[in-house]
């Protein structure tokens, strides 16, 4: 097309379909009106907080957030293989305050007295709720991983799946790495935060090896999950480009095999892949890791590494854990139509925290979740019940090596039963996707991520 390549008009594309979303005055509430708090300033929280301020522009919104300087964490492993600056993660509150006017709290919370509707900051502020929303993210559990803790985290083996000094220390090691170096990615067990994350990871790290002119990088994936959103693609893609052997048994996430004649397709290698995957059910649960020697023993063997990135199983948000808004699968369970608590009345659990299978936990997840949840509160406010049914949404797009390609998956969720439940389409590019369609998404996700930070964090294009 000419006068604008395709990027700029997705883009504006994108501006304009969002322009049926009425727009808001910064005007502020009065006193005695409905006030909510908001605990975490993601991308659930601050989708939370911008909406409820469109909707309901007498509600007055407070963001309790620890972080003044917020990097978001979708996109960031682009950062380590240097296709982006870290720069490019920085979120600005501004927008949220100053067009939207929702108010700032940057402090950390200590306490909550759910009889009395408080919250409690470390600095000894006081905030009275009429509900209480909570997205406070994840936390990371080393005691299930011998061999790992927070400081071995902090300065050896880095998870870095929460931006910040961990993921400058992963850019770090994986720009040092030695010619033909080896490189073990550990993910934590389902469920957890970005579900194709790790596996992005690994074909970035994998790739990037390749294109600085390494013969043959070793890039292993220790697996305690037998599949994973996006396999059915990634998987042909890995045999492609990096000479990986399909595994044995191997059922894709959305349960669709491979046919005779898409396997025929596949090829057989018999050197050792560039980057190899080792699922659970053949020996990729880990067992051990031991940060000094740089070896995981996992049930298929011990491996050298001159690299490891594991990241710990997760749990819900330290906050989440200590008011006791989870329950034993360490997550928080919440009502499929308002996503109230179910352990505490007039709090809402949205984004990583909550405990919303089949949904996966997801930015564009946060995201949906918070839109819903702000339409449910005002409606609640007003004293007007909760509004049924409900439909949600989830897209990831993945970088599957190629800096040019991307694959995605999408799925749609609505509540049935008192349960969330997925719809039944297709949920990805198919099996004979063509280079441009890979291609294509690329440009998609380039677009959404810009997009999406917008639609999440800031004022519209045109205000």
């Amino acid at each position: 097309m000419s006068m604008m390549n395709r990027r700029q008009f997705l883009k504006i594309s994108s501006a304009a379909a969002a322009a049926a979303t009425p727009l808001v005055a910064t005007k502020k509430a009065s006193a005695g009106q409905a006030q909510v708090v908001v605990v975490g300033g993601g991308v659930g929280g601050a989708t939370f907080a911008k909406y409820l301020r469109m909707y309901d522009p007498g509600t007055k919104v407070t963001i309790v957030q620890n972080e003044q300087d917020y990097q978001r964490r979708y996109g960031s492993s682009e950062v380590i293989v240097n296709h982006i600056a870290d720069s490019a993660l920085n979120i600005s509150y501004d927008d949220l305050k100053n067009y939207y006017g929702v108010n700032f709290v940057f402090d950390t919370v200590t306490g909550i007295d759910f009889d009395k509707r408080q919250v409690r900051t470390q600095s000894g502020t006081t905030l009275n709720y009429d509900r209480l929303v909570l997205s406070p993210g994840i936390t990371f559990d080393y005691s299930q991983v011998p061999g790992m803790t927070q400081e071995i985290a902090d300065t050896k083996i880095p998870h870095a799946w929460n931006a910040g000094q961990q993921l400058r220390l992963l850019k770090e090691q994986v720009n040092t790495l030695p010619v033909d170096g080896k490189v073990i990615i550990v993910p934590p067990p389902a469920p957890f935060r970005c579900p194709p994350g790790p596996y992005e990871r690994a074909g970035l790290i994998t790739q990037w090896m390749l294109e600085r002119g390494d013969k043959n990088p070793s890039v292993t994936i220790l697996d305690v999950n037998n599949n994973f959103p996006g396999d059915y693609n990634m998987v042909a893609l890995w045999n492609r480009f990096f000479g990986m052997n399909v595994p044995k048994d191997f059922t894709p996430f959305t349960q669709i095999k491979y046919t005779p004649e898409q396997m025929a397709t596949l090829k057989t290698f018999d050197q050792p892949a560039k980057l190899q995957w080792i699922p659970g059910n053949l020996g990729g649960r880990v067992l051990k890791v031991d940060a000094d020697a740089m070896t995981v023993e996992a049930e298929a063997g011990k491996f050298q590494a001159d690299l490891i990135n594991l990241i710990p199983p997760l749990k819900a948000g330290k906050i989440a854990i200590d008011m006791g808004l989870t329950d034993a699968s360490g997550w928080c369970p919440v009502n499929p139509t308002t996503f109230e608590s179910k352990l505490h009345p007039l709090v809402h659990v949205i984004g990583d925290s909550s405990l919303a299978d089949p949904m996966p936990k997801s930015g564009y997840s946060a995201n949906n979740q918070a839109k819903m949840v702000a339409l449910q509160i005002k409606s609640l406010l007003a004293g007007k019940g909760v509004i049924e049914p409900i439909e949600m949404q989830n897209t990831c797009y993945v970088a599957a090596g190629p800096k040019e390609f991307s694959i995605f998956v999408t799925e749609f969720f609505r509540e049935k039963d008192g349960k969330i439940i997925e719809g039944d389409q297709p949920p990805l590019l198919p099996f004979n996707a063509t280079d441009e369609m890979y291609r294509l998404c690329r440009v998609y996700e380039e677009s959404w991520i810009e997009n999406f930070t917008h639609d999440s964090f800031y004022k519209p294009y045109w205000a």
